[in-house]
């Protein structure tokens, strides 16, 4: 492949694939967006609805959107109960507490979804043809194109439920302040709820297109590393920056293991964004779109 054609390649199959890890990265940001709260566990999540969509597939004889829907259930029933069970008793708690509450509710959700679902293949196999399709020269995955599509429209569907809805006025209002959105009648427990149920979702849709396109199993959630750099790069608070860091982190680690891992070793494009990522905390801590904290002295 000429050098110029494979650059392309790199570009495009990179930001094919940050289409994918935004789509995760925003599972972390709709939580941070509602209530201020850092999710952890989001890599726990996105694997565990990929575990209930291939337990729909390949268990229960659905199809792939039956399997969709029982895990979009599964997820959102998760998110229920997680809310009114633990989050309700962390009101008005520190950010330390809620930190604790995600990493252990992580570790008890990859221990336990590897009991419930032994024996059970994780793979979700492609719908779409696996042949390349060639675009002047330049390969492109047709399942990273569908993905990447798919993920592209439940980008812009969460950003018009963000700015053209009164429930993501309403979450909006909480993040900037709780006491105030109290105060005019904003119930803060039932937005949280359809925050949490939001990232169920988003969780099965992504888990469902990260196991399709870079394969299934426990190692799904993996995908859930990649959030923290991306949400760093592009801003905590900002969606539109979410998929700007997806973006850049997509297609530098597509050009780092083109480039450099066969020179350094294999391996090395997977630590690249944490690269990027301490170096966006040197120079600009609060990311690309992310706004600083102002603070009245």
């Amino acid at each position: 492949m000429p050098d110029l054609a494979f650059l392309a390649f790199l570009v495009v199959d990179g930001a094919l694939a940050g289409a994918i890890y935004a789509l995760a990265a925003l599972a972390f940001v709709v939580v941070y967006k509602a209530s201020r709260m850092i999710n952890f566990a989001v890599g726990e999540w996105i694997m565990l609805a990929s575990r209930m969509v291939a337990s729909g597939l390949h268990g229960l004889g659905f199809g792939l959107g039956g399997a969709l829907g029982l895990a979009c259930v599964g997820m959102v029933a998760l998110a229920m109960a997680f809310n009114r069970v633990v989050l309700r008793r962390l009101f008005g708690q520190s950010l330390l507490s809620s930190i604790m509450v995600t990493i252990g509710l992580g570790i008890l959700l990859r221990g336990s979804a590897a009991i419930v679902f032994a024996g059970i293949p994780p793979r979700i196999t492609s719908p779409v043809p696996l042949e390349p399709l060639v675009i002047r020269g330049v390969p492109v995955s047709i399942d990273k194109l569908v993905a990447a599509m798919i993920a592209g429209a439940c980008i812009i569907g969460l950003g018009w439920f963000f700015h053209g809805s009164r429930t993501g006025l309403a979450l909006r209002a909480i993040a900037i302040d709780q006491q105030v959105a109290m105060a005019v009648g904003i119930d803060l427990h039932r937005h949280f709820a359809i925050a949490w149920a939001l990232v169920g979702v988003l969780s099965v849709l992504a888990g469902t297109l990260g196991s399709v396109v870079l394969g299934g199993g426990f190692g799904i959630g993996l995908l859930g590393l990649k959030v923290f750099p991306i949400v760093i790069v592009g801003g905590l608070d900002s969606l539109l920056g979410t998929i700007v860091g997806a973006l850049v982190i997509g297609i530098l680690e597509s050009l780092t293991a083109g480039y450099i891992d066969p020179l350094v070793g294999g391996g090395f494009s997977h630590v690249a964004s944490y690269v990027v990522l301490i170096a966006t905390l040197l120079v600009r801590p609060y990311g690309l779109f992310g706004r600083p904290d102002v603070e009245r002295v």
